[in-house]
């Protein structure tokens, strides 16, 4: 099961299962015990999340931006041609698989009740068959 959560929400280490906090920041004070691990390649660029936040694009250009920022490739390092970056898929389909036979939470830092954030667009991506 894949759920999305605030990492300030109660933590219910049966319930969340596996805790991962998708965000490029992890806070300043936030102790490590709020998350299981921390993945800040899963959250929007810094760029990005500074655009949506002060509302200098939509809702739905944030999520596109975003979306295409999951899945940009390019080369690792430049000593690895052969050796190419496919984005986070492959992050993704085992988020993916871990979810099939247990519990993982994907968080970030807006409040639980905020429906504009990328941890529901994380969520859908994963569970919607595109990785």
């Amino acid at each position: 099961m894949l759920k999305t959560k605030s990492v300030w929400s109660p933590i219910n280490r049966k319930a969340d299962g596996l805790r991962i906090l998708a965000t490029r920041f992890r806070g300043r004070g936030m102790p490590t015990s709020r998350y299981d691990v921390w993945m800040p390649s899963l959250g929007p660029s810094e760029r990005l999340l500074k655009a949506g936040q002060a509302g200098r694009i939509s809702w739905a250009t944030f999520a596109g931006r975003y979306r295409a920022e999951l899945f940009m490739d390019g080369p690792i390092d430049s000593r690895s041609r052969s050796i190419k970056n496919h984005g986070q898929k492959f992050t993704l389909r085992l988020i993916k698989r871990l979810a099939r036979s247990g519990h993982v939470t994907v968080m970030c830092h807006c409040a639980e009740n905020q429906d504009r954030c990328h941890r529901h667009l994380l969520r859908e991506l994963i569970l919607g068959g595109r990785v």
